[in-house]
């Protein structure tokens, strides 16, 4: 049986990119494809994938908070991440918010297949270029230290990505639907929650957890 796919990535031209390759793939059936974080939930619910196939950096909705309410509302949906970023605490973020696997976006054709059939079963799967890496990481963190990203709230997180993308608290309010006097409170607990003192820090905070990207 075709492992059924939904892809989740921004860029039209990489998506399409995927597609072709994943047809050429044989045993890959892509079921939809999504451009942006709310999208891919809503497609999540109505096609339930076996898995899902998630850009971190995901606008709207960050990929890191898709994993986690695709985990948390769709248990049968597996997520792997594509992403372009080797650095260990992304692909750390990743796995704390659910991801079944990582992969990174130059990865060849042979190996996104077998990333898609291993999560699709329910095994882990770690690009070789970053398993040794973050195997150290794991290995040396101490079990008491919390991520950042687990001490806020799901509104936080979304407020948070909102904020360091560079919208304005009246956009973030129009955005979630919110009292302008409510973002503004929003963003006082993360500052309290995340020990910064300005957007900025917000904004540095956001980056370092993998929440958007440096490069956007």
């Amino acid at each position: 049986m075709a492992v059924r796919v939904l892809l989740a990535e921004d860029h039209a031209l990489m998506r399409a990119g995927l597609r072709s390759l994943l047809k050429e793939l044989g045993g890959v059936e892509v079921v939809g494809e999504a451009g942006e974080g709310h999208e891919a939930l809503r497609l999540v619910a109505e096609l339930r994938p076996d898995v899902v196939l998630l850009d971190i950096s995901m606008p709207g909705l960050g990929g890191l908070e898709v994993a986690a309410r695709v985990v948390r509302e769709h248990p049968d949906t597996k997520v792997l991440v594509l992403s372009m970023h080797r650095n260990e605490e992304y692909v750390l973020e990743a796995l704390r918010a659910g991801a079944t696997g990582y992969i990174l976006k130059d990865a060849d054709a042979v190996e996104l297949g077998v990333a898609l059939r291993a999560v699709a079963r329910g095994d882990r799967y770690l690009d070789p270029a970053v398993s040794a890496v973050v195997f150290d990481a794991l290995k040396e963190s101490a079990p008491s230290v919390r991520a950042p990203l687990d001490r806020l709230t799901p509104r936080q997180r979304e407020t948070l990505q909102l904020i360091a993308e560079g919208n304005t608290t009246k956009e973030i309010a129009g955005k979630l639907n919110l009292r302008v006097k409510t973002v503004e409170s929003h963003r006082t607990q993360l500052m309290k929650r995340l020990g910064v003192h300005d957007v900025a820090g917000l904004v540095r905070c956001a980056i370092r957890s993998g929440l958007v990207s440096a490069e956007r």
